[in-house]
Protein backbone atom coordinates (compact mmCIF):
# COMPACT_ATOMS: atom_id res chain seq x y z
CA UNK A 1 0.00 0.00 0.00
CA UNK A 2 1.46 3.40 -1.11
CA UNK A 3 1.74 5.43 1.74
CA UNK A 4 2.23 9.78 1.24
CA UNK A 5 2.98 11.66 3.71
CA UNK A 6 1.76 15.63 3.86
CA UNK A 7 3.19 18.46 6.38
CA UNK A 8 1.54 21.96 5.81
CA UNK A 9 0.50 24.62 9.09
CA UNK A 10 -2.70 25.53 7.49
CA UNK A 11 -5.37 23.29 7.79
CA UNK A 12 -7.14 24.32 4.67
CA UNK A 13 -4.02 23.49 2.55
CA UNK A 14 -4.08 20.02 4.12
CA UNK A 15 -7.82 19.74 3.64
CA UNK A 16 -7.41 20.69 -0.08
CA UNK A 17 -4.76 18.38 -0.95
CA UNK A 18 -6.55 15.27 1.17
CA UNK A 19 -9.65 16.05 -1.19
CA UNK A 20 -7.50 16.07 -4.41
CA UNK A 21 -5.60 12.68 -3.38
CA UNK A 22 -8.89 11.01 -1.86
CA UNK A 23 -9.88 9.44 -5.52
CA UNK A 24 -6.69 7.62 -5.22
CA UNK A 25 -5.81 4.47 -3.51
CA UNK A 26 -3.16 5.65 -1.57
CA UNK A 27 -2.89 5.83 2.18
CA UNK A 28 -2.86 9.94 2.74
CA UNK A 29 -1.53 11.15 6.42
CA UNK A 30 -1.40 14.55 7.31
CA UNK A 31 0.26 16.69 9.59
CA UNK A 32 0.54 20.52 10.68
CA UNK A 33 2.72 19.87 13.33
CA UNK A 34 6.36 18.90 12.30
CA UNK A 35 7.40 17.04 15.48
CA UNK A 36 4.07 14.95 14.86
CA UNK A 37 5.30 13.80 11.24
CA UNK A 38 8.70 13.16 12.38
CA UNK A 39 7.39 10.54 14.91
CA UNK A 40 5.19 9.20 12.09
CA UNK A 41 8.50 8.75 10.13
CA UNK A 42 9.47 6.08 12.65
CA UNK A 43 6.11 4.19 12.32
CA UNK A 44 5.29 4.22 8.33
CA UNK A 45 7.40 3.52 5.30
CA UNK A 46 6.32 6.73 3.42
CA UNK A 47 6.64 6.59 -0.53
CA UNK A 48 6.27 10.41 -1.29
CA UNK A 49 6.70 13.21 1.45
CA UNK A 50 5.34 16.77 0.75
CA UNK A 51 6.30 19.74 3.20
CA UNK A 52 5.63 23.06 3.21
CA UNK A 53 8.48 25.33 2.98
CA UNK A 54 7.87 27.95 5.83
CA UNK A 55 5.68 27.06 9.04
CA UNK A 56 6.57 28.66 12.09
CA UNK A 57 7.94 25.29 14.55
CA UNK A 58 11.06 24.29 11.54
CA UNK A 59 11.02 24.95 7.82
CA UNK A 60 10.55 22.27 5.37
CA UNK A 61 13.84 21.82 3.95
CA UNK A 62 14.75 21.08 7.68
CA UNK A 63 12.03 18.79 7.71
CA UNK A 64 12.73 17.00 4.81
CA UNK A 65 16.48 16.38 5.74
CA UNK A 66 15.79 15.05 8.59
CA UNK A 67 12.91 12.74 5.93
CA UNK A 68 15.90 12.00 4.36
CA UNK A 69 17.95 10.60 7.05
CA UNK A 70 15.35 8.58 7.98
CA UNK A 71 13.64 7.84 4.86
CA UNK A 72 16.06 8.17 2.37
CA UNK A 73 13.91 5.80 -0.38
CA UNK A 74 11.20 8.23 0.13
CA UNK A 75 11.12 11.30 -2.77
CA UNK A 76 10.47 14.28 -1.37
CA UNK A 77 8.25 16.97 -2.51
CA UNK A 78 8.32 20.89 -1.28
CA UNK A 79 4.99 23.35 -1.59
CA UNK A 80 5.76 26.78 -1.14
CA UNK A 81 4.12 30.30 -2.06
CA UNK A 82 7.44 31.92 -1.84
CA UNK A 83 9.77 30.07 -3.75
CA UNK A 84 12.97 32.31 -3.92
CA UNK A 85 16.10 31.03 -5.93
CA UNK A 86 18.01 30.70 -2.50
CA UNK A 87 15.23 28.20 -0.89
CA UNK A 88 14.92 26.61 -4.42
CA UNK A 89 19.02 25.38 -4.38
CA UNK A 90 19.17 24.77 -0.78
CA UNK A 91 15.78 22.36 -1.11
CA UNK A 92 17.80 20.66 -3.87
CA UNK A 93 21.02 20.63 -2.40
CA UNK A 94 20.22 19.80 1.04
CA UNK A 95 17.29 17.66 1.02
CA UNK A 96 17.65 16.48 -2.61
CA UNK A 97 13.70 17.20 -3.40
CA UNK A 98 11.92 15.57 -5.60
CA UNK A 99 9.88 18.32 -7.44
CA UNK A 100 9.15 21.80 -6.05
CA UNK A 101 5.41 22.87 -6.45
CA UNK A 102 3.59 26.24 -6.22
CA UNK A 103 1.67 28.02 -3.87
CA UNK A 104 -1.65 28.12 -5.72
CA UNK A 105 -0.98 24.84 -7.50
CA UNK A 106 -2.82 23.30 -10.48
CA UNK A 107 -4.32 19.96 -9.34
CA UNK A 108 -3.01 18.44 -12.44
CA UNK A 109 0.46 19.53 -11.35
CA UNK A 110 -0.04 17.90 -7.81
CA UNK A 111 -1.78 14.75 -9.41
CA UNK A 112 0.66 14.00 -11.95
CA UNK A 113 3.86 14.85 -9.54
CA UNK A 114 2.75 12.48 -7.23
CA UNK A 115 1.88 9.97 -9.76
CA UNK A 116 5.72 10.30 -11.15
CA UNK A 117 7.39 9.95 -7.61
CA UNK A 118 5.10 7.05 -7.12
CA UNK A 119 6.45 5.22 -10.00
CA UNK A 120 10.12 6.45 -9.22
CA UNK A 121 9.95 5.14 -5.71
CA UNK A 122 8.35 1.57 -7.15
CA UNK A 123 11.05 0.94 -9.68
CA UNK A 124 13.55 1.73 -7.55
CA UNK A 125 12.40 -0.46 -5.09
CA UNK A 126 11.79 -2.92 -7.65
CA UNK A 127 15.27 -2.08 -8.85
CA UNK A 128 16.76 -2.83 -5.02
CA UNK A 129 14.57 -6.15 -4.91
CA UNK A 130 15.90 -7.30 -8.49
CA UNK A 131 19.72 -6.69 -7.00
CA UNK A 132 18.87 -8.53 -3.75
CA UNK A 133 18.09 -11.83 -5.84
CA UNK A 134 21.05 -11.26 -8.09
CA UNK A 135 22.90 -11.16 -5.45
CA UNK A 136 21.76 -14.42 -3.39
CA UNK A 137 21.89 -15.95 -6.96
CA UNK A 138 24.95 -15.27 -7.44
CA UNK A 139 25.94 -16.31 -3.77
CA UNK A 140 24.35 -19.93 -4.97
CA UNK A 141 26.46 -20.12 -7.93
CA UNK A 142 29.73 -18.95 -6.07
CA UNK A 143 28.92 -21.88 -3.92
CA UNK A 144 28.12 -24.22 -6.85
CA UNK A 145 31.45 -23.29 -8.44
CA UNK A 146 33.65 -23.99 -5.05
CA UNK A 147 31.28 -27.46 -4.64
CA UNK A 148 32.81 -28.25 -8.11
CA UNK A 149 36.35 -27.32 -7.56
CA UNK A 150 36.09 -29.28 -4.41
CA UNK A 151 34.50 -32.30 -6.33
CA UNK A 152 37.29 -32.22 -9.26
CA UNK A 153 39.92 -31.78 -6.80
CA UNK A 154 38.51 -35.24 -4.54
CA UNK A 155 38.01 -36.98 -8.00
CA UNK A 156 39.90 -35.83 -11.09
CA UNK A 157 38.09 -35.17 -14.15
CA UNK A 158 34.33 -35.72 -12.42
CA UNK A 159 33.36 -32.65 -13.76
CA UNK A 160 34.57 -32.90 -17.73
CA UNK A 161 32.00 -34.40 -20.09
CA UNK A 162 32.56 -35.84 -23.68
CA UNK A 163 30.11 -34.97 -26.10
CA UNK A 164 29.95 -36.11 -29.47
CA UNK A 165 29.15 -33.57 -32.51
CA UNK A 166 25.38 -33.58 -31.67
CA UNK A 167 25.78 -32.87 -28.07
CA UNK A 168 25.17 -36.29 -26.53
CA UNK A 169 27.06 -37.38 -23.62
CA UNK A 170 29.51 -40.22 -24.08
CA UNK A 171 30.19 -42.85 -21.84
CA UNK A 172 33.23 -44.63 -21.64
CA UNK A 173 33.07 -48.30 -21.15
CA UNK A 174 34.99 -49.47 -18.11
CA UNK A 175 36.52 -52.72 -18.29
CA UNK A 176 34.18 -54.93 -15.90
CA UNK A 177 36.54 -57.10 -13.60
CA UNK A 178 34.33 -59.60 -13.33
Amino acid sequence: MIKIQLLDDEPHVLSALQRLLHPYDWVVHAFSNAQTALEALTEHEYAVIVSDLRMPELDGITYLQFARQRQPNALRILLSAHGDRQSMLQAINQAEIYRFISKPWADFEVEAALRAAIDLFLLRDENQRLLLQVRRQQSDLDRQEQELLRLEVEYPGITRVRRDSDGSVLIDEVDDPL
